[in-house]
């Protein structure tokens, strides 16, 4: 229980209280859609309490693979990845020990067992990892992403910059897991004519051919600018082609895609397909009559029917299918 008189205070000095609260509000109000915005923000704010080389924003997705959405290495932008982890990084640590990870653990073994971001020539001497949690039915809430500010210089992050660094990676979390929230809401209403709101890869191929063009649009607009140097015109012009090439790529991509997932899952009935979606987070039947708020014998009924359609024997095959017409 909450004691009357409320939570205890953040242990942080005045001037970092000032700063975390002005950080609140404005991401109250301005990065709820924006996650880059909301990440480039984040580091900016750290950076106002302690020295940040490097940050970056990591979400785990599947059993092994963490994908780098943001990353920032000494001043430079760092390309988003994927990596699959290890059992000795931060990754791994992070799941074990369920807390925040910081260099001084172990003087930095679980940082440098692990892939190194941005400049592979140089290695952090301090670092701070703050894991992200979701809530889970009936579970222990599931770690489902982390924060890291590190830095060139040892003994960089003293506890009042860590406990700052805490209190902001929850703000992102609950601003992330708010939003899982809202979509899982949605999905629970009837579709109607209308699909079940799912991500698949031919809306994130749609979405890349639109923020490519939007590249192209951008370099275009430069090149009719007055007085621009031949050098520049020329290296506007490269990307024009590119965007291009790129756009027209990606349509071809689609083509070739195996189409198979996508007509199988076309083929099921709107109550089927959220049967099917539930199969890939491994729901049992129990859980799945729970979940619909249907009965035990419907749920079964929609299997038969569900394994029938995709001609195959087990659910575990139906559930791999399902996932690759989903979004990698």
């Amino acid at each position: 229980m909450v004691p009357e008189d409320g939570p205890a205070p953040l242990r942080v000095d005045a001037e970092t209280a000032i700063i975390l609260r002005e950080a609140y509000h404005k991401i109250e109000a301005l990065f709820r859609a924006d996650h880059y915005g909301l990440y480039d923000y984040v580091r900016v704010v750290v950076a106002k309490v302690a020295r940040v080389d490097t940050f970056y924003v990591g979400f785990l997705h599947g059993a092994t693979r963490v994908r780098y959405p943001y990353g920032y290495d000494d001043g430079q932008y760092v390309d988003p990845d994927t990596h699959r982890f290890g059992p000795q990084g931060q990754t791994a640590w992070l799941l074990k020990h369920r807390q925040t990870y910081r260099f001084a653990y172990d003087n930095g073994a679980a940082l440098h067992a692990g892939v190194p971001i941005g400049e592979v020539g140089r290695r952090s001497a301090d670092a701070v990892t703050v894991p992200m949690y979701r809530s889970v039915k009936d579970g222990a809430d599931q770690l489902f992403g982390m924060l890291s500010m590190q830095s060139y210089e040892a003994h960089s992050y003293d506890a009042n910059a860590v406990r700052a660094f805490e209190w902001i990676a929850g703000v992102v979390e609950r601003v992330l897991t708010r939003e899982g929230e809202d979509r899982e809401a949605l999905r629970r209403l009837p579709a109607g004519d209308v699909g079940p709101g799912m991500l698949t890869s031919d809306h994130v191929a749609e979405y890349l051919t639109h923020r490519i063009a939007s590249i192209r649009e951008i370099a275009a607009e430069a090149m009719t600018a007055d007085d621009v140097p031949t050098e520049v015109h020329g290296h506007l012009t490269r990307i024009v082609e590119t965007t291009e090439h790129i756009q027209s790529e990606l349509i071809e991509m689609l083509m070739e895609a195996d189409e198979g997932p996508e007509r199988r899952f076309a083929g099921l009935t709107k109550a089927q397909q959220g049967i099917a979606v539930l199969l890939v987070d491994g729901l049992d039947n129990d859980q799945l009559a729970a979940e619909l708020g249907i009965s035990l014998n419907t749920v079964k009924t929609h299997l038969s029917a569900i394994l029938r359609k995709y001609g195959m024997a087990h659910r575990a095959q139906v559930a791999d299918d399902v996932r690759k017409y989903l979004a990698p």
